[in-house]
């Protein structure tokens, strides 16, 4: 069976010693138009989007420094405990998304807290554009040619030929358009549901329907942490179900009290 072939360079163009690369590209272009979104939110609701500049530089320190902590203690912790000054080497690769929506959690709270802002108002509004954030994020995990799926005869299998010559499940595309999915469902209850019940529910949607994604497509990807545990669950696996109880307690919580007041 013939499978689809992919052999495109990451590196878009080099500018002497620097390079830009299309995860580089895709990963800080989705914050711009996050952004964007955040702010056709806060005019349609009526708040000040001036603010939201600052924000912008909270959430991507945050997402960088969580996913990056997230990455070195927990898929790799032998080598980084070993090498600790390449936890700051972040060019050099490896984020995981598990600690940097713990980041972006921190790095909300530190923005609620300096700009007089609800925290579960600027937690909720913002799980829609970063939904679109980690589609673009695994399409630029694509582009990489990384976080592999395991092989498979699938039609849709892919070679990533930078790699080897085995057809894999495309794991990426799959979290991709998952998360696609997300974005859309989110922004038509946005535009659905009053606002108070948006920002009751929203988080709970949030982290129930991507860490159970991202909880069963572990089962098509290659094993990523650095080594291996008794129980029959991934590192990745494991890092969701927290989140993912965390996320159907939130929606029991939120319809339980749909018709009650935010004190």
């Amino acid at each position: 069976m013939e499978h689809f072939i992919w052999n495109i360079d990451p590196t878009i163009l080099h500018l002497g010693p620097l390079q830009l690369r299309w995860y580089g590209l895709l990963f800080v272009g989705s914050f711009f138009l996050g952004l964007y979104l955040l702010q056709w939110v806060y005019k349609r609701e009526g708040k000040n989007p001036a603010q939201l500049d600052d924000l912008l530089v909270y959430i991507l320190v945050g997402t960088v420094i969580g996913a990056r902590l997230m990455h070195c203690l927990a898929y790799e912790p032998e080598y980084y405990l070993a090498h600790p000054l390449e936890i700051f080497m972040v060019w050099k690769g490896g984020l995981a998304s598990h600690g940097g929506l713990i980041g972006v959690l921190i790095a909300l709270y530190l923005f609620a807290k300096r700009y007089n802002t609800p925290y579960l108002f600027l937690m909720s509004r913002l799980t829609i554009p970063a939904a679109l954030a980690a589609t673009f994020i695994r399409i630029g995990n694509f582009f990489n040619s990384e976080i592999l799926g395991i092989p498979t005869d699938k039609p849709w299998a892919i070679i990533f030929s930078r790699i080897d010559m085995l057809p894999r499940h495309p794991t990426q595309l799959y979290e991709a358009g998952s998360y696609f999915i997300l974005f859309i469902l989110l922004f038509v209850l946005y535009k659905k549901l009053s606002p108070t019940f948006v920002t009751k529910i929203f988080p709970g949607i949030f982290f129930t329907y991507i860490f159970t994604v991202r909880f069963f497509l572990e089962y098509t990807k290659e094993h990523q942490a650095s080594y291996v545990t008794s129980l029959p669950f991934s590192t990745g696996q494991l890092l969701s179900i927290p989140f993912i109880l965390l996320g159907i307690v939130w929606i029991i919580w939120a319809i339980s009290t749909r018709d009650k007041p935010r004190t």
